[in-house]
């Protein structure tokens, strides 16, 4: 094969994978590559002012699209920028090809200007860390890059390129990397085995994660809970696992408080864990949260997971979709009259509680409220929604609640900043549909140049902050804290406020090329609906609450 120079050789590799969209923020070390990107053909560029945002939008293009995105970040400094965003990727198992540039090797020794161990920064937030030394060696190290990212469990990988590795004649042939099936089932032994386990169970529960998503197990997890009569609490997880209205649905464990999920498992006899490992908390509860004698059954992929942090009766190292479809049609067979009964009734319970909940419930008349309920009803439900509202997120799913794969995603990993530059790379990945993107007042000043990414590039994402001026997560969090500690209530740290001076979130908006309006009272919310959704473009809405 006729030997070119190596960063010409990468992207065609970068397009054989089908990573034909990269995201990034430039550098010098970086020039002769973007020069070649810029003259490439069939591969587009996105700019990000940020290398934060750029992380973000990848991470939102990935979620969306279900497959690999590609990040460019610039040396050392540019993946100091990102680390935060990285490891919200790696947390939430999206798999992100990042790219990096140095100097040049022959450079090592010299300890110049922007040096750094590229290697070092980047492990702690990915599944695989390298950097290419041999000119010959740049496509296979990418190929395995691209393989690592998109295994289960997935996640991002980093690869370092120096300028003059790149700049080298490179021979190496250019062919699609090769990432293994791992639909695998389990034995019909081990299956005979957890249907036994569960099928007794008087108080079940099922605790499930994002890989069930990631299988496309939904049907068959709600199967499985169906059978049992369980409850279905969302652990690990920022997709749709089970349809928001499914009766036995019961909503997150939460991420915070390790007593919180205790409370809610505790009286379970029978656990069946799926695609997540328990708990993710924060201040987690160090002593085993099931009572003693609950049979626990833990289904994942990744086996690194499985009885992590608590003892489990029996571990499955198997694909979710596999394993729950074998598991449903065992205890089909397996479970008695009386079992079947108890389960039916038990689900019957919970379809009567969220029939009475719903006919309870009530609109507040707040902006917000009026504004997600115009929503819901002008679109149908028919948006995608990137979901960082935090505290206002309940209120955002009573009215857009989470039904289908890929209409939601939620944040998730702890960095704040991912719901704007997330809607970005959600709506580039899916043109075809109208993407919201909630995000705190707080959370968006983090990443607001999205806005600017969309403007550049005719993206037209919408954009909601939900303005209490606050960090109110931090307030709800420390008033916890006081409680366990039994100290005093008093008033909120000062570095908990955002009120002065005051943020004109509509007019950065429109300062970054976007639209932009304020909402303070109920009506002006119905008129914003309209003005966001008619407003070709990016459109943000400063909704205070």
């Amino acid at each position: 094969m006729e030997a070119t120079p190596g960063r010409e050789r990468l992207i065609e590799q970068f397009k054989a994978d089908g990573l034909n969209v990269m995201f990034g923020n430039p550098g010098t070390v970086e020039q002769g590559f973007l020069d070649a990107v810029d003259a490439a053909e069939d591969f587009t560029y996105i700019l990000a002012l940020q290398e934060t945002v750029a992380a973000g939008i990848a991470d939102g293009y990935a979620r969306a699209t279900g497959g690999a995105a590609l990040l460019q970040l610039h040396s050392g400094v540019g993946l100091g920028n990102g680390i935060g965003m990285l490891y919200q990727s790696l947390r939430g198992h999206t798999p992100l090809v990042v790219v990096a540039g140095d100097a040049g090797v022959r450079y090592d020794a010299m300890d110049a200007q922007m040096a750094s161990d590229l290697v070092a920064m980047a492990k702690p937030v990915t599944k695989y860390a390298t950097r290419v030394t041999d000119r010959n060696s740049v496509l296979r190290t990418i190929r395995r890059a691209v393989k690592i990212a998109l295994t289960p469990p997935r996640g991002p990988v980093f690869v370092a390129l120096p300028m003059d590795v790149l700049d080298e004649l490179n021979s190496e042939p250019v062919l699609p990397a090769t990432v293994p099936l791992t639909d695998v089932a389990p034995s019909p032994a081990s299956v005979g085995r957890a249907a036994e386990l569960l099928a007794s169970a008087q108080m079940p529960v099922v605790l499930v994660g994002d890989g069930v998503s990631l299988s496309g197990a939904q049907n068959e997890l709600a199967a499985v809970a169906e059978l049992l009569g369980a409850d279905v609490y969302e652990v690990d997880s920022s997709e749709v696992n089970i349809a928001a209205s499914h009766p036995l649905r019961r909503g997150q464990t939460g991420h915070m408080f390790g007593p919180h999920s205790k409370e809610l498992v505790g009286e379970a006899d029978g656990v069946l864990i799926v695609g997540t490992y328990v708990f993710p908390e924060v201040f987690p509860e160090l002593e085993n949260p099931f009572r003693a004698g609950a049979k626990v059954v833990h289904i994942d992929l990744n086996a690194y997971e499985i009885a992590k942090n608590h003892p489990v009766d029996l571990g499955l190292a198997a694909d979710p979709r596999q394993a729950l479809r074998a598991l449903a049609g065992v205890l089909d067979r397996l479970l008695s009259p009386q079992q079947r009964a108890a389960a039916s009734a038990r689900l019957d319970v919970r379809t009567r509680e969220r029939a009475r909940a719903a006919q309870a419930a009530t609109d507040d008349g707040t902006p917000m409220a009026v504004f997600l309920k115009t929503l819901a009803e002008r679109t149908g439900g028919d948006l995608i929604v990137f979901d960082e509202a935090l505290t206002t997120s309940p209120l955002v799913t009573r009215y857009l609640p989470a039904e289908r794969p890929g209409d939601y995603h939620l944040t998730r990993g702890g960095s704040l900043g991912v719901g704007f530059p997330g809607a970005v790379g959600a709506k580039l990945a899916r043109p075809d549909r109208l993407v919201v993107g909630f995000a705190g007042d707080g959370g968006s000043m983090y990443t607001y140049q999205a806005l600017w990414t969309a403007a550049r590039h005719g993206i037209d994402a919408k954009f909601v902050v939900c303005n209490n001026r606050k960090y109110r997560l931090l307030d709800d969090n420390i008033a916890e804290y006081w409680r366990e500690r039994d100290i005093p209530e008093h008033g909120f740290p000062g570095s908990f406020d955002l009120s002065h001076p005051e943020i004109d979130f509509a007019g950065l908006a429109r300062s970054l090329g976007a639209g932009g309006m304020r909402v303070e009272k109920p009506d002006e919310a119905v008129s914003a609906v309209g003005r966001m959704l008619s407003h070709p473009g990016p459109f943000l809405v400063d909704i205070q609450i």
